[in-house]
């Protein structure tokens, strides 16, 4: 057995959508199948959401408030009026920024950016703020990417006499800002056909506007803010960021180009990961640890020299912003093990002053990951009395609506489902802890406390080929509601499995069915190898990609997780020297089992702190608890009785068969009948004969050994045939005929030669066979088994 680290859900499709598809499209089962469990499940939907000829964007007049919107800014760009773009530090707000400063300067529009800073300001619309801009002369204030929160901030603003324009897509509360305009996909009387854009979409769509056209020139920018803002890549976010991406690849943005020279990233590999995990968190470096400026900056300039300088200078705090998330990071899991132990928090909810603001939701997804609990990551201000937060959730737990209510406690806070932020009074941290805590014990089931991995479907190998994984591609870009596809492949053999990498950190294997064969790479899960038996019969899951190498392409797996059903059996049994243990078997968790007094010190040495069961009898086998244990089977037990008694009716998770054994009997000779014959006959013939003086000459003469005619000599003294005197042996005049099996030193040896045989020179099937019979407690009774000649014993409980 070896337990999955998550809980695998397999998405089950609708057949008859999926033959639709097939039909229709002319597309694998398996990408049939992806499209269906995706919800694009008609063959117009399909066709659109698969081929880019179909896709096109919304006519940006349908949101709600755009004729008002545009109206005033060219009014503004006529008059020659001052207009202020009101961003928000993060990638989605960077890019937000990005493109309204870019389309009002192609319009010739007087206009400049304002980001607040994270730490001095906060998030969102802020009064200070928009007195500057009155008193510089500013007469429109444009947000992207916030302010659908900012009720008393556009009160500030009507009473500054400005003009405020809202652009924003984070959930509406309860009261809207009171503005000159709304743009917002998500307002309750939206007729918008798409809710979901990010910031950027929303900014991309009032440059559509204000154009009159597409602005593609701005695609790759609309592309970065809307994977960086992790929305759903459907319908026209789907469409920005498929179409974004091909721009980027050969983008004329100069900042991007030199921002992507810094790692060393080739323009045909770009893909959705290089803007997730390259891009984006350096456009969000620079508002994390300090001003957002410099990642807008970057985006707008068209100087070389400069944009050098800037992508050097963000990088570098990219590495700073690293470092500084894994010291918060320990330091938040620290407080988290000590403080508000998971069996009694079901939401953490930790914080410290000094916690750089910047970076708290990184740690809060970093809290999910490790705890797999909602998490809150606070930092405090003693001086004005007030925590900073970020919030991140797991399935099940909706942030935004529970957060919502707290709204009394919680003066300022926004966000999605999974992702929130907000600013709440020091003293009401531990209150909003034990409502949370309260909310979510009324929501959450234990359950909902392991992790899900989501599976898109169950394939078999011969289903796997380099066409149905090429045809994948058709499904990219990847993202939220679109992710990798992930399967499942059941019940697969194991051909081939050794670690690999420099520190044998890194899984490569070679899974089989019936005649199809699948490599597969699991990064970081050389661990397992110790855990998973050659023989097993495995069920994993992961991502179907190409290996291609010197030209030749094969299909495989990148190996997410692993899961076996059954027992596993490692054969450990060649290993002379317990010291040279497989590091694995000497893990902490694993549970040694010693049968015999004499070995539990020796045996103790190599345990490496896990725990020892001495098990000398009958009863203390079967009180002994190994269920879904790793178990070590230290040496070998004086009978089989004792080791079914030990495992019959249990479930153990693994069996590592060691029987380590001093001194072997199986390759001394077991002298056999006609040995004793012989024997019998030589002393009835010559007499008393002296085994101390002649033993070892007769042994040498017959090519016995020594022990052979010891044991012998033994045995006929236990029968009384003969007397030993001195090491003089004498066969008996009266001697009844009687049976070898009545010596007992000839049962001993007998027992200990079958048992040895049995139990530590059997092969593997012979001993697996043996212990899946005693472990299913099928056999009622003492039977041979003729498969492999082994004895199964089974006891009614």
């Amino acid at each position: 057995m070896l337990k999955s680290k998550t809980r695998w859900v397999v998405r089950q499709s609708d057949q008859e959508k999926v033959n639709i598809l097939v039909e229709e499209l002319k597309v694998t089962p398996l990408v049939a199948s992806l499209l269906v469990n995706r919800g694009v499940d008609t063959v117009e939907e399909a066709r659109y959401f698969l081929f880019e000829k179909e896709q096109g964007f919304h006519d940006p007049f349908l949101l709600k408030g755009m004729d008002l919107a545009v109206a005033r800014i060219k009014e503004a760009i006529a008059n020659g009026e001052q207009i202020l773009i009101f961003g928000d530090y993060d990638a989605d707000g960077v890019t937000s920024t990005t493109v309204m400063m870019t389309v009002l300067r192609d319009l010739g529009a007087q206009v400049e950016y304002y980001i607040p800073n994270r730490f001095t300001e906060g998030y969102g619309p802020n009064i200070p703020a928009f007195e500057y801009a009155a008193d510089i002369g500013v007469k429109l204030i444009i947000t992207v990417d916030t302010g659908i929160a900012a009720v008393n901030e556009a009160k500030a603003a009507k009473d500054l006499g400005l003009d405020l324009i809202i652009t924003d897509h984070h959930e509406p509360g309860p009261e809207l800002p009171e503005a000159l305009a709304i743009i917002h996909p998500k307002l309750e009387d939206s007729v918008y056909p798409f809710r979901d854009l990010a910031g950027v979409g929303v900014a991309f769509k009032v440059a559509h506007a204000l154009y009159g056209d597409l602005p593609e020139h701005l695609l790759e920018i609309a592309a970065i803010g809307t994977i960086a803002d992790l929305v759903p890549l459907k319908g026209e976010n789907r469409t920005i960021a498929k179409k974004g991406i091909k721009k980027l690849r050969a983008t004329k943005f100069i900042g991007l180009q030199e921002l992507l020279k810094r790692g060393s990233i080739e323009a045909g590999a770009i893909n959705e990961e290089t803007i997730g995990f390259f891009i984006a968190p350096r456009l969000n470096a620079a508002g994390r640890l300090d001003s957002a400026d410099p990642a807008v900056a970057l985006l707008l300039t068209e100087d070389r020299i400069e944009a050098e300088s800037i992508a050097e200078e963000i990088d570098n705090m990219n590495k700073d912003r690293q470092s500084i998330v894994n010291e918060i990071a320990q330091k938040a899991i620290e407080e988290v093990e000590t403080n508000y132990g998971i069996d009694d928090h079901t939401v953490i909810v930790v914080g410290k002053e000094g916690w750089n603001s910047g970076v708290i939701g990184i740690v809060a997804s970093k809290l999910v990951e490790k705890f797999y609990r909602p998490a809150i990551v606070l930092s405090y201000d003693p001086v004005k009395g007030l925590a900073k937060g970020s919030a991140r959730s797991i399935a099940g737990f909706d942030l935004f609506k529970n957060l919502s209510e707290c709204r009394d406690i919680l003066p300022h806070f926004g966000g999605h489902p999974m992702a929130a932020g907000m600013t709440l009074n020091i003293s009401d941290v531990n209150e909003l802890r034990e409502r949370l805590k309260v909310l979510a014990d009324e929501q959450l089931t234990e359950e909902d406390f392991v992790p899900i991995t989501t599976l898109d479907k169950q394939v078999d190998l011969a289903d796997i080929d380099l066409a149905s994984i090429q045809e994948l591609d058709m499904l990219a870009p990847y993202g939220m509601d679109n992710p990798k596809p992930k399967v499942v492949i059941e019940r697969a053999g194991i051909k081939a499995i050794r670690k690999i990498g420099t520190n044998q950190n890194h899984l490569k294997m070679t899974f089989e069915q019936d005649s199809s064969q699948l490599d597969g790479i699991g990064f970081s899960l050389g661990h397992l190898y110790d855990q998973i038996s050659p023989e097993a019969s495995i069920n994993v899951i992961g991502e179907l990609s190409i290996n291609e190498w010197n030209n030749i392409k094969k299909p495989q797996i990148f190996i997410h997780d692993v899961a076996i059903e059954g027992w596993q059996l490692f054969d450990i049994r060649g290993i002379k020297n317990p010291a040279k243990l497989p590091e694995g078997v000497k893990q902490a968790e694993n549970h040694w089992i010693v049968f015999n007094e004499e070995n539990m010190d020796f045996i103790k040495q190599y345990a490496n702190g896990g725990h020892v069961s001495y098990v000398p009898t009958l009863e203390d086998a079967m009180k002994t608890n190994i269920s879904e244990e790793p178990i070590i089977l230290a040496d070998l037990p004086p009978s089989k009785e004792l080791l079914a008694g030990l495992l019959q009716g249990k479930k153990p998770g693994r069996i590592y068969a060691l029987f380590y054994k001093q001194d072997s009997d199986y390759f001394s000779t077991m002298p056999n009948r006609d040995h004793f014959k012989w024997f019998y006959a030589f002393l009835a013939k010559k007499g008393p004969f002296d085994l101390k003086k002649h033993g070892n000459d007769l042994a040498k003469h017959k090519g016995w050994s020594r022990d052979s005619i010891d044991f012998i000599s033994t045995v006929f003294f236990e029968l009384d045939f003969v007397t030993i005197k001195s090491g003089v042996i004498s066969l008996q005049n009266t001697a009844n005929k009687r049976d070898l099996a009545d010596s007992q030193t000839y049962r001993q040896k007998q027992a200990s030669y079958e048992l040895e045989s049995d139990l530590l020179y059997s092969s593997y099937g012979q001993l697996k066979s043996w212990f899946d019979e005693v472990i299913s407690g099928s056999v009622e009774s003492e039977e041979e088994m003729g498969k492999n000649g082994l004895e199964t014993i089974h006891y009614n409980r």
